[in-house]
This record gives C-alpha cells, structure tokens and sequence, in this order.
C-alpha cells in the first residue's frame, strides 16, 4: 500500500446505517472548505464521500439474490437517489467525522 493509500485509508470510517455497513470517507479541510462555498446537499455529500457498502443484491433490487455486490460509486447514486432514510443519518456521519477531526486539531493547537 502506497503512502497515498494510507492517508486516504486513514480517513475512512465505517458507519451503519439501516442495518447495513457503509464506508465513508471524511472529507479533507480542501474538500470541506470546498463544500462550504457550494450549494451542496446532504446527499451530494453522501454520494460523494461514501467508498463502499455490505449490500446484497436483494437489497439493491426488489427479486435480487442473497449475493454480495461489489460497492460502485454510480451503482451507489442510483440506488441512494430513492433512499431518503439513508441521506442523513451517513450524511450527518460523514459530516460529523470533519468535525470531530477539526475540533481535535483545535484542541492540539490549543496545548
């Protein structure tokens, strides 16, 4: 794994939601310096910051089999784009993990 994975790795997060694992990622000071000058929605945010999931098929699509299915980033718009029980509870997450990462570096810079 490259220095560049382990940065990214270490701000992935897993969060349930639903009964269901998803893995975020919290967003960098650029990306939520970034965000905060857009109009962006909590599921925006959720699209854009979510990197994987536990999902079978039959809970992506009514009939579908037991299998697991691989995580797909426009798989995952698709299907998160009717799940309104999903946006903000991982979007409320995902937020929540930038925060705690800016309130612990002001804490560090305090002492």
């Amino acid at each position: 794994m490259s220095l560049i994975d382990k940065i990214r790795k270490a701000r992935e997060s897993t969060v349930e939601v639903g009964g269901h694992q998803f893995t975020v990622c919290r967003p960098t000071d650029e990306e939520a310096l970034t965000l905060g000058r857009q109009n962006v929605t909590l599921v925006d945010v959720v699209k854009r910051f979510t990197r994987g999931w536990n999902l079978a098929e039959l809970d992506v699509i009514p009939g579908g089999g037991p299998e697991k299915v691989p995580f797909d980033a426009d798989l995952f718009a698709e299907w998160v784009a009717d799940r309104t029980e999903v946006w903000e509870p991982l979007g409320n997450a995902i937020m929540d993990l930038y925060k705690t990462h800016a309130d612990q570096r002001a804490a560090a810079v305090k002492n």
